[in-house]
């Protein structure tokens, strides 16, 4: 892209790669320092990883000792919601020869426990932090520090599209990034951002929770539990990702409640439920009805049947809803007991929240009507 450069040594095809919020919001602090000596159209600055060029998108000297820019977090091959936001930074200089960062518009503030940032401060996280502090220094005046405030105009809006706000990340997105660069379709960073949620409810003291795919899942767990909002965690499709990381963090009991199309998938030892990676449903029900009796007829029914939703309707029609998934949900459990320390529970549903098997036992069910 030619917007930045990254050193040889990575050889990464252009697509493949971009820049973080915090080498963005790095970049941004740095081009409002140098625009109170003039006009800045782009600048270099160190990551963890190497020097990166970027393109600053606006300018602005604003007076002797202030200046303000901003850099584009221009897109590459990713489904990052951050892609073409602009982000900005104003910069004071100041005598105290420190600098000091705060979050300004569409920057989140952090409300609870368990994250990186302490709870009252911006979502601006220690590498970035670091990054800001440190390609200031080297061109800040000898013996004077800087007051920098970083701001995502479009920042709130965007927090709706991030998981933010479960997090305890109030009124923005976060400043991100551990080495400068984002890789196209980082599923660490992704897998983090899912963790992180796990991270929340350990610090708050919860032992005890309910593993959601995602928001479906979630929806209807606020319908039909009694739980608290924190105590739910969405894990995506990274099952057994997430339930590793659950099990290092000491969580004594999971409950996994989820619409049937995904939460099957654990039968049959399918621990990364994205569709493109694994399938298997017709094959876990259509087994599973073999396997409480149902006739070659209704086997074959199954099997034959396109969605998760339309197999339920042939169980229902035969009367054998409740045993075929009470088969399934005991495979779930007995899969995920023998991989993990944690004592699981599972709640199977359907679209409406209606839940298909009975064999739960320690989680009280809310008539979802």
């Amino acid at each position: 892209m030619e917007n930045r450069a990254i050193p040889d040594k990575y050889h990464l095809k252009e697509s493949e790669y971009g820049i973080t919020t915090g080498s963005a919001a790095t970049a941004a602090a740095l081009a409002a320092l140098l625009s109170i000596k003039g006009k800045v159209e782009n600048v270099g600055i160190e990551t963890p990883l190497g020097e990166i060029n970027i393109i600053v998108n606006v300018s602005e000297r604003l007076n002797t000792y202030s200046g303000r820019a901003s850099i584009i977090k221009y897109p590459y091959n990713d489904p990052d919601v951050t892609k073409n936001v602009e982000i900005f930074a104003e910069l004071i200089l100041t005598s105290n020869p420190k600098v000091n960062i705060k979050g300004g518009t569409g920057i989140g503030v952090v409300t609870k426990p368990g994250l990186q940032v302490p709870v009252g401060e911006s979502a601006i996280n220690p590498t970035p932090r670091e990054m800001i502090i440190s390609n200031l220094s080297k061109n800040l005046p000898d013996g004077m520090g800087a007051d920098v405030t970083i701001s995502v105009p479009k920042g709130k809006e965007l927090a709706k599209r991030t998981l933010n706000s479960r997090l305890g990340i109030v009124d923005g997105i976060s400043i991100l990034g551990t080495t400068g660069f984002a890789r196209s379709m980082n599923l660490k960073s992704y897998k983090t951002s899912y963790r992180c949620q796990i991270d929340v409810a350990v610090a708050e003291g919860y032992k005890d929770l309910v593993f959601v795919p995602g928001n479906i899942g979630e929806a209807i767990a606020r319908k039909i539990l009694n739980v608290d909002d924190d105590q739910l965690i969405q894990m995506g499709n990274f099952v057994g990702y997430m339930l590793s990381e659950a099990e290092k963090e000491n969580v004594k009991k999971i409950t996994l409640l989820g619409h049937a199309g995904k939460l099957i998938k654990i039968s049959a030892g399918i621990f990364n439920t994205k569709h493109s990676i694994a399938d298997g449903r017709r094959e876990v029900i259509a087994v599973h009805s073999a396997l409480i009796g149902a006739d070659r007829g209704v086997v074959k029914e199954v099997f034959g049947s396109n969605t998760t939703e339309e197999m339920i309707e042939i169980l229902k029609k035969h009367s054998i809803v409740t045993k075929v998934f009470n088969s399934i949900a005991t495979s779930i459990k007995d899969i995920c007991t023998d991989m993990f320390n944690i004592n699981f529970d599972v709640i199977i549903v359907n679209m409406e929240g209606q839940v298909l098997n009975n064999n739960h036992k320690t989680i009280t069910i809310i008539d979802p009507k």
